[in-house]
């Protein structure tokens, strides 16, 4: 029987065999795409690309201080990209990406054979075509469905876009690491400037980044992230990009990547947060994505100078108040273990504000060894002990808390080490300029990852006597002078006049009592009975009122008599917009902190219109009432509660501290022509500052530093009594009109209220305005006064 014999040798079947594999594989892909083809996604996301760029919110002279979105993008042009970057995408992705039509063949075979050895898909031959096609349409999983609706959909695109067009997608789409897309996001995420200010080898490195975001993460892992760049570099040279000056050169350079990972170029959290809010009830959902860029009143300088001010004076606090003792402590097990355990027992303690958490390894009498987190061992001594100090002399070792194992924060640097503890008080600063109301520098609280609460805008706290410029602004307009005297002694309200069903008897802080005052004399040393005695003058109900001029509300001022010592509820935001009407003469203008937003395309599409002092501001308080305010308020500074604030050596400083009852709270509010700033101390669970803290303790030396900065080369600019204010002659005794040629000093009145012949006391019977004595002529005051006195009942709560 005759059997037709289709191979005559053996090797001809090897030969055939391959083929008709080839040709049915080919006829089953042909008939796949044909199938597959047409339910390809529509390019339009591609064609129509609009990228998800985040909100940012920048300083007023343009640095960075906030973004808000899923993606950090920073979208780049083709023709803008710079050419080393091209050049260093081919050599790392795709070097022939301008020759092939979206699949590499020659990459495909090299991938197959390293997948055939590997026994899987461990390999892929993905163009950059193919990577935009993953990014944009597809999964990431290595499976043969996917490579190869992965490669179909390449060709499409490569028939519907430029390769110009493909490179511009992959260079702005592309995850990078560092929630970075593109590589726009990534030099600023990586080196904190833009691509086109990149070397060479900063490039490669980023080149070096889609193959594995987080394994060549140059913050994670450096040396690894270093080899990588290495392969690119070396790729760039073989491909002739760069010749081998440029290649050594580039690899001799060492990597230099941002200290800090946030891409914030000045720390104002607080105010980022403030401009999103504002942003979101506008536009919603869709400031996260749609680009638009926020750009506020705060300046570069003086918000650093906010930040520095507010921690120095939290941690000047923190000295004072002594060790409280660790965080934590460890067990002598962990301290045995080592280093590596060490660094393990720290990661669970987050860094704020440059505090470095450490723990304790060994002490000594003089020095401690600790171990600090990223760091490694550190030694303290001498003034860095000092917070410390106490503990460490303290003869039962028992009761000691700082001992090996303890948990301690730390800053400094080198050979330079402070140990310091997290505080638990917190702290504010606000400043504007008070001619249009501009916030130039805003911090809420100590740190705002730690705490997002913005005591500028969200505290209310009573003011304690940083309020009693707006009672004495009040009594002004009844006829009251600086020079007025008014009788500081005891006083005693009826529980009729509190309103309260009991008694109350107030007093100044020292307890100390200088019979008739002047008014400027008592607002100078902070006298409470003397408030109290104006606000009965003149009516509480006109007095609550009359705040209103100034931003307040009444309803949070209740009607009673306490409201002379700042018992009602402000914020510092608040303080900051009244304090500026006696700086700008008397106009009431509205703080604000976004002077403008743009879209993506840099189109202005909002910008608030600001009323501004002396022009469209409205006039709420006469200019002879800001002046002769502002004149009494220089003298605070001069001799009264705030002569540290002296050290600044201006003349044209005025300001009034504030101390609430049982020290809650801790205040100065301050300005000048130009800068109104508020400080603020106090805890978030309101508890005593500390017998020895007050307004003028706690709170000034953070206005004294934010200032000295603030103001530093502006000029030293002086009040000018406007129309309607004199001059005359008195005796700072009696408050006798004396001739010009007899002793004496002068003091200011309103031209319709001039002195008197005679001076006699002030009487509540029948009022008289009375002159007294001006500044600048007398001995500096007592010690400085501020709230104090007990109370009883309601008013117990009032302070």
């Amino acid at each position: 029987m005759y059997r037709p014999m289709l191979f005559k040798r053996w090797w001809q079947f090897l030969i055939i065999l391959p083929l008709v594999l080839g040709i049915v594989l080919a006829a089953l892909a042909g008939l796949a795409a044909t199938l597959i083809y047409p339910t390809l996604p529509s390019l339009e996301a591609l064609t129509d690309y609009r990228p998800k760029v985040p909100l940012r919110v920048y300083t007023a002279d343009g640095y960075l201080i906030g973004e808000f979105g899923e993606e950090r993008r920073a979208f780049i042009r083709i023709k803008d990209a710079p050419a080393s970057l091209k050049q260093a995408i081919l050599a790392a992705e795709d070097e022939r990406f301008y020759e092939h039509g979206g699949i590499d063949t020659i990459g495909i075979a090299r991938a197959a054979i390293a997948n055939l050895m590997a026994g899987g898909f461990k390999e892929g031959a993905s163009t950059i075509t193919m990577q935009v096609a993953r990014n944009f349409f597809l999964s990431s999983e290595k499976t043969a469905t996917r490579k190869f609706s992965e490669a179909l959909l390449a060709i499409k695109i490569e028939r519907n876009l430029s390769k110009d067009q493909i490179l511009e997608l992959y260079i702005n789409q592309i995850y990078l690491g560092q929630r970075a897309y593109g590589f726009g996001a990534a030099a600023l995420a990586y080196y904190g400037k833009p691509l086109s200010e990149c070397s060479i080898a900063e490039v490669a490195m980023l080149a070096g980044l889609p193959k594995a975001p987080s394994r060549y993460n140059p913050f994670v892992n450096p040396k690894r992230a270093q080899e990588r760049q290495r392969y690119v570099l070396k790729r760039m040279h073989m491909l002739r990009f760069i010749d081998d000056r440029t290649y050594q050169a580039a690899l001799a350079e060492p990597i230099k990547v941002r200290k800090q990972r946030s891409l914030h170029e000045v720390s104002a959290d607080y105010v980022a947060e403030i401009a999103r809010q504002a942003m979101y009830e506008k536009y919603k959902d869709a400031i996260y994505s749609s680009g638009m860029r926020v750009y506020t009143t705060i300046l570069k300088a003086n918000q650093e100078a906010a930040n520095r001010a507010v921690i120095q004076g939290i941690m000047n606090y923190e000295l004072r108040q002594g060790f409280r003792g660790p965080e934590k402590r460890l067990p002598p097990n962990v301290l045995a273990s080592g280093e590596a355990a060490l660094a393990e027992a720290l990661e669970d303690f987050e860094s704020y504000n440059g505090l470095i958490p450490a723990v304790v390894t060994k002490v000594e009498e003089k020095a401690a060894h600790l171990y600090a987190k990223n760091i490694g061992p550190i030694v303290v001594k001498d003034k860095g002990l000092e917070l410390v100090s106490r503990d460490m002399a303290q003869k039962d070792a028992g009761k000691r808390k700082f001992v090996p194992g303890a948990v301690v924060r730390v800053y400094g640097s080198g050979d330079s080490w402070h140990i310091t503890q997290l505080p638990e008080v917190e702290s504010a600063l606000v400043a504007l300029d008070p001619r249009n109301g501009a916030v130039r520098a805003l911090v809420g609280g100590f740190n705002f990852n730690r705490n997002k609460f913005n005591h500028v805008t969200q505290a209310w706290r009573q003011p304690g006597s940083s309020f009693k410029p707006f009672i004495y602004s009040a009594a002004l307009e009844k006829g009251f002078m600086p020079s007025t005297l008014v009788e500081d002694e005891p006083i005693f309200i009826s529980a009729e006049e509190t309103g309260s069903g009991k008694s109350w008897q107030p007093a100044n802080y020292d307890h100390k009592y200088d019979g008739p005052i002047q008014l400027r004399t008592a607002l100078t040393r902070s006298k409470n009975v003397v408030s109290i005695r104006v606000l009965q003058d003149i009516g509480v109900e006109y007095a609550r009122d009359y705040i209103t001029r100034f931003g307040f509300s009444a309803k949070d001022h209740p009607p009673y008599l306490a409201i002379a010592l700042g018992s009602g509820s402000v914020t510092p935001w608040q303080m900051a917009g009244a304090y500026a009407v006696f700086a700008n003469g008397g106009y009431r203008i509205e703080p604000h902190i976004i002077s403008k937003v743009v879209d993506s395309n840099g189109r202005v599409i909002q910008q608030p219109r600001f009323v501004e002092a002396g022009k469209t501001a409205p006039r709420v308080i006469d200019s002879r009432n800001a002046f002769l305010m502002t004149s009494m308020m220089q003298d605070v500074i001069r001799r009264g509660t705030a002569t540290r604030a002296n050290v600044l050596g201006r003349n044209d400083l005025a300001g009034k501290t504030g101390t609430t009852n049982d020290v809650f709270d801790a205040w100065f509010a301050g300005y000048n022509p130009s800068q109104v700033a508020i400080t603020w101390m106090g805890y978030d669970k309101p508890k005593s500052l500390g017998r020895n803290e007050t307004g003028g303790r706690a709170a000034l030396p953070i206005w004294i530093d934010y200032m000295s900065v603030a103001l530093k080369g502006m000029p030293d600019t002086p009040y000018v009594p406007p129309e309607g204010v004199i001059t005359a002659r008195i005796d700072p005794e009696t408050g006798k009109r004396v001739a010009d040629n007899q002793s004496g000093i002068s003091e200011y009145f309103y031209a319709e209220f001039p002195p008197e012949e005679e001076a006699p006391t002030f009487d509540f019977n029948s009022f008289s305005p009375f002159p007294g004595y001006s500044s600048g002529s007398v001995p500096p005051p007592p010690p400085a006064s501020e709230n104090g006195g007990k109370q009883e009942s309601f008013f117990d709560q009032l302070f």
